[in-house]
């Protein structure tokens, strides 16, 4: 049984047939899915997809890609849905996470300065809510990890969702007690720094994730969009890449992951 942390089933290709995909996914073994919000109206989007779906999970946040539009109307409306406000109790108790938040310095779609503000505001919200943290970083690990140093109350409740550095910020990571989610990224021809820092985290800190619709995995890196199912593929090659059978990859990064969102168990 695996369990794909980090998903959007609301994208376009997606939500439009989102339980043939569940139905997919469940055939490949992929038994539980945690969605991501990256701004309010997919948080509530995705939330509603929640409803007479068990198998999903809902984290919520404001994407750095988002960050400029971020204002006080937009945050209490946010924090609101992390409290479960005018939800369902079913819906509500599969509220397992904040974000996904970060620094995104590639496209730089918000001014860096606003990306902190609301990354901090999200790292204080995780505190005050004792749920764990999705983080988003990308051509900015060195200043995420310099700002997660200030927040040792979140020790053990990061995880680097669709990690993409290499050891030495996995070392850094590592000191300040992060997880470590891995994306169909690692079968790409072009990733060996991300291969060696896939080998290189303990398996206890490690998950998986699809991040569909995006990045889809070799051998299907064509098709689109990608899809929860096709987490076997990213599955199978953390594998061969640690040297364990899958069997034993499945099993460790579902306990881990588990254990990180507090997900009730589940047998196979």
């Amino acid at each position: 049984m695996l369990i794909d942390t980090h998903c959007h089933l609301t994208s376009p290709g997606l939500v439009e047939q989102v339980d043939v995909v569940l139905a997919r996914a469940a055939e490949a073994g992929v038994k539980r899915l945690i969605l991501v919000g990256v701004n309010v109206a997919d948080a509530q989007a995705a939330a509603a997809l929640l409803a007479n779906r068990p198998a999903l999970y809902l984290v919520a946040g404001i994407h750095p890609h988002e960050a400029g539009r971020c204002d006080a109307d937009s945050w209490t409306a946010l924090t609101n849905l992390l409290r479960g406000a005018r939800l369902p109790a079913d819906v509500c108790a599969r509220i397992v996470g904040v974000g996904e938040t970060g620094l995104d310095w590639h496209y730089d779609f918000a001014p860096r300065a606003r990306q902190e503000e609301v990354f901090e505001a999200h790292l204080a919200l995780a505190v005050a809510l004792q749920l764990p943290i999705v983080i988003h970083a990308r051509e900015s690990e060195a200043r995420v990890c310099e700002i997660l140093a200030g927040h040792p109350q979140l020790a053990d409740r990061v995880v680097w969702h669709c990690f993409s550095a290499g050891t030495d910020i996995a070392r850094r990571a590592l000191d300040l007690g992060g997880h470590f989610s891995f994306t169909g990224v690692v079968t790409f021809k072009n990733a060996n720094t991300i291969r060696e820092a896939a080998s290189y985290v303990p398996l206890e800190r490690l998950m998986l994730e699809t991040d569909a619709p995006y990045l889809s995995p070799e051998p299907l890196r064509k098709v689109r969009p990608n899809e929860p199912a096709l987490l076997v593929h990213t599955a199978r090659r953390l594998a061969e890449l640690r040297g364990v059978d899958f069997e034993t990859l499945a099993a460790a990064t579902t306990a881990t992951a588990v254990r990180f969102f507090r997900l009730p168990e589940v047998r196979p």
